[in-house]
């Protein structure tokens, strides 16, 4: 079936035809990535290498995925279980209070650091010369996907069938019958989602128009609405090491089994679900609905927990930090050196964020209620409003005259100058 494009390829890091043997491709096992399997072997005349990386998605079956990809025709099928790896990242999200423009604890994108890595690693084992996305035009991951595969290996070349065929959906779909790649005919939501154990987005539907009020009880995977959460409030304990969660109500637990758990409490209780209008590293504005209860129970539970154990000075200089990383993050810029500079303060500063939360889940709300740590800074003798001799009341108003001559000098001077040019 011949399609036609417009496309024209003008980075060097893009593949040609008739310029490789073998191509890596990242594979879902949905219509897309199932298409572009057939696709690339046709367009390229190359070999196929599907790769699954399973971070934590619950949609998918991973066996029938490798059953498909071969029945398409792969020369062979790689998939890896990253969980343990992918919740590595997400640990330092939650070092970082990992926030995008409102709610968005950056799952997405924390998931295209960890499959480019793991991409590129398989690349070299299995003699790729190029990787193939499934990503549009018009996203963040094709920048994401072709920044880090470039950055990790500059031999290494890409290529994105979306961009490149011409197909719209219905056209795919046709190419999917000629070709006998399977299509799922029950009636398609129009919702899309990409999901891992961090959080799950969905976007399409009444989701892309900012003027319409999305029908969350349609679109969410993971949680409840809060009319469909229970009546009953839930008490969570998270304890933290060095910034890390390590055990959830007095049980130690590998990562990615404490943040998989805290998926199902948080989403049960409607916690951790936003609306967010979100700009886009290619320029666009749009939205989507973010669903990330565990991340969102445990950076509030960090964030609290690191305002106890930190001067002023230093939650002032984090949060700048954390915004910073955040939005790097974001931006396809994991490898960038500053990076590295804001990741050394971020673990410095978690050195002594140790201790244990308590959280209050009910009906979409997250409240930190109790917290302690070795690492306190609070004085309940200084901080009384009891009689206590530990704070020395005589010396708060020479503090205070000190505190405010500056601020009290300049009105002053203001009001001499505004006198002087009246008259």
């Amino acid at each position: 079936m011949e399609q036609e494009t417009t496309y024209k390829k003008v980075a060097s890091h893009e593949a040609e035809k008739g310029t490789f043997n073998t191509c890596l491709l990242l594979y879902s096992g949905g219509l897309d990535t199932s298409v572009m399997l057939k696709w690339i072997k046709q367009e390229y005349d190359c070999d196929v290498i599907a790769l699954t990386i399973n971070i934590g998605q619950t949609a998918d079956n991973l066996d029938a995925i490798k059953e498909k990809a071969l029945k398409l025709g792969a020369k062979d099928v790689i998939v890896y279980d990253a969980r343990e790896k992918f919740a590595e990242l997400c640990a330092e999200a939650v070092k970082a209070n990992a926030d995008y423009q409102g709610g968005y604890a950056l799952g997405c994108p924390l998931g295209r650091v960890m499959i480019s890595k793991l991409a590129v690693q398989f690349a070299s084992e299995f003699g790729c010369e190029v990787i193939a996305h499934g990503c549009t035009g018009k996203g963040n991951d094709q920048v994401r996907f072709e920044s880090y595969i470039t950055t990790l290996n500059p031999e290494l070349k890409t290529i994105a069938p979306v961009r490149e065929w011409g197909m719209g959906r219905e056209e795919e779909i046709a190419y999917a019958h000629e070709n006998g790649i399977p299509v799922d005919q029950t009636k398609k939501s129009p919702y899309s989602y990409d999901e891992n154990m961090w959080a799950n987005t969905g976007e399409g539907g009444e989701i892309e128009n900012p003027e319409l009020i999305p029908p969350l009880e349609n679109i969410l995977k993971w949680a409840n609405t809060p009319k469909e959460a229970p009546d009953e409030e839930e008490l969570v304990e998270i304890e933290f090491e060095n910034g890390e969660p390590v055990a959830l109500n007095g049980v130690a637990q590998p990562k990615k089994d404490l943040i998989q758990k805290l998926n199902k409490i948080g989403g049960n209780h409607a916690v951790g679900v936003f609306h967010l209008i979100e700009d886009r590293v290619v320029g666009l504005k749009v939205r989507g609905i973010y669903e990330n209860p565990a991340a969102h129970i445990l950076i509030q539970a960090h964030k609290n927990l690191e305002q106890l154990v930190s001067t002023r000075e230093e939650n002032e200089l984090k949060t700048l930090m954390d915004q910073k990383w955040a939005y790097l993050v974001y931006g396809a810029k994991y490898f960038e050196p500053v990076l590295d500079n804001i990741r050394a303060y971020i673990n410095e500063q978690n050195k002594k964020v140790t201790g244990t939360v308590k959280v209050r889940l009910y009906k979409g709300n997250c409240d930190v209620v109790a917290l302690t740590s070795p690492y306190s800074l609070f004085d309940e003798n200084l901080a009384t409003f009891n009689k206590s001799t530990a704070f020395n009341q005589n010396s708060s108003a020479g503090f205070i005259e000190l505190w405010n001559l500056p601020q009290k000098t300049a009105y002053q001077l203001k009001k001499t100058i505004k006198k002087e040019v009246v008259e």
